[in-house]
């Protein structure tokens, strides 16, 4: 039983991968590479059980928290056009003499 699962969450990440390729707009692509991240999650945990290792399931949980911490910073750069602006902040532009002294 778990091999078929492990078959099925294999076929699931090949759409996933499609739809990454081929979405339309970008978030639709963020969602595929996280939805991605997801089944890698669980494809790790099945062969960790299916092998008999359960410190797979160690790797596992950072990976899941590495494929979170990517999709804010993704979201984020493609929101603000940078990692380092936050929200309520702009870019600083060279020809408003933004930060330059004197």
């Amino acid at each position: 039983m778990f091999t078929a699962t492990a078959i099925a969450i294999l076929v699931t990440m090949a759409m996933a991968l499609a739809r990454a390729f081929v979405g339309p707009t970008l978030f639709d692509r963020i969602l595929a590479v996280n939805m991605f991240g997801t089944k890698t999650v669980l494809i790790i945990a099945v062969l960790g059980f299916l092998m008999g290792r359960p410190e797979f399931m160690d790797i596992a949980l950072a990976y899941a928290l590495i494929n979170f911490i990517a999709v804010i910073a993704l979201l984020k750069y493609f929101k603000y056009g940078s990692l380092a602006i936050g929200p309520g902040e702009e870019a600083e532009d060279a020809s408003s003499g933004k930060g330059e002294a004197g």
